[in-house]
């Protein structure tokens, strides 16, 4: 598919979502379904024009003066893909897939505004009743962080330093542009990509399959760093999910000691085994009932909990 065909579907997806208020994920899976002709790489593009809309939908739609799945998507090419007007009307002159052409008043709308003019929380990309918590947790600097949030997000990983070290897994996804990350310990970091591009599949890569790194936020990340935990101690992450924070924590602990993880949920719970047979993780002891964990009361040197809780949030 041509640069024209990749922004009608793209359009296509935001149409079904603003239609029918639906997931986006669940939006993109089905036009793949309805197009099955289009390639991985046509689908990638497709998701990173619709996602790359809605995050900056409200600035979009300002300087457009048009929040329309149409006009946002020309948006995005504008703001963020790199394309003049005249340059992109070049692009898909003679593309038969392409979608119509932008009215002529968002055109002047957006050749004529600047988001300096905008309503602050329009600057930020986000709503008008979220900006008091925002200004509360960030003070001065919540519209750069509002920004940021607008952002393509990185891909962050976790170097498990039972198998491998930070250095060696960075050697590992080198070809993928992975650099250590800031703040974690073991964190590392591919960098967003730009236009069609696609963050790469790191879990085909063989260093994933040897249990050499995780695919983990590295807000996710420092949350385990600040357990501390210590080699010899019983731990019980009582909020483990997937068991995103107990493997982060195990290798601290170089397989010594306990960790426990508890999850009501039995289904999220579920891809840990998995997970830990890869990591090479030795000392943690799986729990689905919470009459289990009577057994540790005050036995424990240190617990983690997500309170509250959000359900599906991160592992």
């Amino acid at each position: 598919m041509r640069l024209g065909g990749r922004l009608e579907g793209a359009i296509s997806v935001l149409a079904d979502i603003d239609q029918r208020k639906r997931p986006v994920a669940d939006a993109l899976k089905d036009w793949g379904l309805a197009h099955r002709f289009a390639g991985s790489g046509d689908r990638a593009a497709i998701g990173n024009i619709v996602y790359d809309a809605l995050r900056m939908r409200l600035s979009h739609g300002f300087l457009m003066d048009d929040d329309s799945p149409l006009a946002i998507a020309y948006a995005v090419m504008f703001r963020q893909w790199g394309f003049t007007p005249e340059a992109l009307a070049a692009e898909l002159s003679d593309d038969r897939f392409a979608p119509p052409s932008l009215p002529d008043a968002a055109l002047t709308a957006f050749q004529s505004r600047a988001l300096s003019s905008a309503p602050v929380h329009v600057q930020g990309d986000i709503p008008e009743w979220v900006q008091p918590s925002f200004e509360t947790a960030f003070g001065d600097s919540w519209l750069a962080e509002a920004q940021a949030l607008a952002s393509r997000p990185t891909l962050d990983l976790r170097a498990n330093i039972l198998k491998a070290s930070r250095e060696k897994a960075v050697k590992a996804l080198e070809r993928a542009g992975a650099h250590e990350a800031k703040i974690a310990r073991y964190g590392i970091r591919i960098a967003a990509g730009e236009g069609a591009s696609r963050l790469p599949n790191v879990t085909a890569e063989l260093a994933f399959q040897k249990g050499w790194f995780e695919v983990q936020d590295e807000g996710s990340q420092i949350v385990a760093d600040l357990v501390l935990p210590k080699d010899g101690e019983q731990v019980l992450d009582y909020c483990a999910g997937g068991g995103g924070k107990t493997l982060a924590m195990a290798p601290a602990m170089h397989n010594k000691g306990q960790i426990h993880a508890y999850d009501a949920d039995r289904k999220r719970l579920a891809p840990i085994i998995e997970r830990l047979k890869r990591a090479g993780t030795r000392n943690v002891q799986v729990h689905d009932d919470a009459k289990a964990l009577s057994s540790l009361r005050a036995r424990c040197d240190k617990v983690r909990v997500d309170a509250p809780g959000t359900g599906p949030g991160p592992g």
